[in-house]
């Protein structure tokens, strides 16, 4: 007995250990041939044999359980040792944080400029109902903006997720009167995907009512936006006539720029212009829809692409890229977390 104890305590690997136990408790083992004799014994010896092959099997196991565990920990450790993978980052890596994405350094910005303007924020839900989201804002019954295919339509309903974030100017309008002075930056949805739209954008919808509002007042806003966000005090601005079923007159903005090297250059050496917002006087039906007297009161308002704007600062050439979470655009266009924009110096 002792004999195979020490036998089982100096074995080197499982293996040997394996072959040690077949050898003792195999189906043909010493041990096991010791238990088959037992029959052709006397009552008395076999029960007394019978007892000390027990205890012996019983030490046997334990102690070749207990050497088995010692050196299935002992291979662990050297395979780990031998395997061993660093996960730590090297020391002269320093901390990576995380940065602003452009769309939110963007908002930001524009945040700044029109507070220091004198302008309120001002938000608004996504889902939206056909008053406020068409009716109020003068869009006629046969306009294409309210076909099923153009919008995103609740199943069953007629709430939708809004078109335009207009629909901020609607209800502060309704719930507070004339005068109000309010921007309004969040999220609209529209059937529409390529290098320059997608289903789900950002604008930043501005307006101003009170008396003796004119286009002065509009363009003055527009001016010093423009200089202030592009940080060009001589950018050229081109205004168009357009139109918009909730402004009258309406116009739409443009800026010249250059391409360098894919970043576009804001300035009056450009040759080429852009669209950056559209914008005009609010249309009476617009002020009688919520319950503000277009005799007294008159107004103007805008509507700003921000990803438009994006691509105009950044030269970003797709708007998508926007979307698709790649971390390398994301971290090449990112800003830190911790700078805080500061555009709106100088505003006059």
């Amino acid at each position: 007995m002792q004999h195979y104890l020490e036998k089982i305590s100096q074995a080197k690997t499982t293996e040997a250990l394996e072959s040690l136990r077949i050898e003792l408790l195999g189906k043909k083992g010493v041990l096991t041939e010791q238990m088959k004799s037992l029959g052709s014994l006397d009552p008395e010896e076999r029960k007394k044999v019978g007892q000390e092959l027990n205890i012996q099997k019983q030490a046997l196991e334990n102690a070749l359980d207990s050497k088995k565990q010692t050196l299935e920990l002992a291979e662990i450790n050297k395979k780990l040792a031998s395997e061993k993978l660093d996960l730590t980052l090297p020391v002269n890596q320093g901390i990576s944080t995380g940065s602003l994405h452009p769309l939110t350094h963007v908002i930001m910005e524009i945040s700044t400029i029109f507070a220091k303007l004198g302008f309120e924020l001002a938000e608004g839900p996504d889902i939206e109902d056909v008053f406020h989201n068409f009716d109020a804002l003068n869009i006629p019954a046969h306009h294409p903006a309210r076909e099923r295919n153009a919008s995103f339509y609740l199943a069953d309903s007629e709430n939708m997720l809004r078109t335009e974030t207009s629909t901020v100017q609607i209800r502060k309008m309704i719930k507070d009167g004339a005068p109000v002075k309010i921007f309004a930056p969040g999220r609209a949805y529209r059937y529409d995907l390529d290098a320059t739209h997608v289903p789900m954008f950002h604008q930043c919808e501005g307006l101003l009512v009170g008396e003796n509002i004119t286009l002065a007042n509009l363009f003055s806003v527009t001016t010093n936006f423009l200089k202030s966000f592009f940080e060009a005090d001589n950018a050229p601005v081109r205004v168009r006539q357009h139109f918009f079923p909730f402004t009258e007159p309406s116009f739409e903005i443009d800026v010249r720029y250059k391409e360098e090297n894919g970043v576009w250059k804001i300035g009056k050496d450009g040759n080429k212009w852009t669209e950056i917002y559209c914008c005009g006087m609010v249309h009476p039906n617009v002020l009688k829809n919520c319950g503000i007297d277009p005799e007294k009161y008159q107004g103007f308002a805008f509507g700003i692409g921000i990803e438009r704007l994006i691509m105009a600062k950044y030269g970003i050439s797709d708007m998508r890229k926007l979307f698709e979470g790649d971390i390398r655009f994301l971290k090449h266009y990112g800003f830190p977390a911790n700078e805080t924009p500061n555009h709106a110096e100088g505003l006059s």
